[in-house]
């Protein structure tokens, strides 16, 4: 299934997850949370609920009805998600469906990350555009992101950035990558394109002929179906070779 990585010209990032994170993650805290009302959550409970939220936020139909169900609801569809991740970690749905309100406002006053842009991220950066190559963001946000990237010294780098709202579409969708390349101005075979989730990243840009490439530094995904991953930045000039 691996993919030729001849000819890169682009080589395109996602955003959250991938060049920039939330340290602690949400994922650590909620899970730390439930354990400490009494539940018992093993490794591969935690494993299993960290697949389902990427899964979630790949533009599944579940987020895409929630997100309808909630649009006038920030609240009620954060409250909706603690249920859902709750059942993912194993929870009977009674006991989710009673716990999901005070999960949600623990996260909602306790949960505080320091953003974080990986240290190596900025020396890869760096180097890919002093050698030519074109780089892009595109990500699943709603709503563009130039002020947050300026504040974190990432802008300088990229030729342009992309979030799903702008186009209406959403990873792994084929209208956004097909913007991306329009932005890059090379061709799917010609681009790389490197994110921390499968389902969106990595299976979004292989359907849309674009080089993928797995972000996954805490090894979440150890079977990638044949597809290139690196562990961190320091790695992916190799796979450019």
């Amino acid at each position: 299934m691996e993919d030729s990585i001849n000819n890169i010209k682009a080589v395109l990032f996602d955003l959250d997850g991938t060049l920039r994170h939330h340290l602690p993650s949400g994922g650590e805290v909620f899970v730390e949370y439930v354990r400490s009302m009494g539940f018992q959550v093993s490794e591969e409970d935690r494993i299993r609920a960290e697949h389902w939220e990427h899964f979630y936020f790949a533009s599944s139909l579940e987020i895409r009805k929630d997100s309808e169900t909630y649009k006038d609801d920030r609240s009620g569809f954060w409250v909706n998600f603690g249920r859902r991740r709750l059942v993912a970690l194993g929870l009977k749905s009674a006991d989710a469906l009673e716990l999901a309100p005070k999960v949600s406002a623990h996260m909602d006053e306790a949960y505080k990350p320091q953003v974080h842009v990986p240290p190596d991220a900025h020396t890869l950066l760096s180097s890919l555009k002093n050698e030519g190559y074109v780089l892009g963001v595109v990500s699943n946000r709603e709503t563009p992101y130039h002020d947050e990237l300026k504040e974190l010294k990432l802008d300088s780098y990229f030729k342009f950035l992309l979030a799903g709202g702008e186009v209406n579409s959403y990873k792994p969708d084929k209208i956004i990558f097909a913007r991306a390349l329009e932005l890059a101005g090379t061709s799917a075979p010609e681009t790389m394109y490197i994110g921390d989730n499968y389902f969106a990243d990595v299976m979004g840009a292989h359907r849309s002929g674009l080089i993928p490439v797995l972000y996954d530094p805490t090894s979440l995904f150890p079977d990638t179906g044949g597809f290139a991953f690196i562990r961190s930045f320091t790695e992916l000039p190799e796979l450019l070779k």
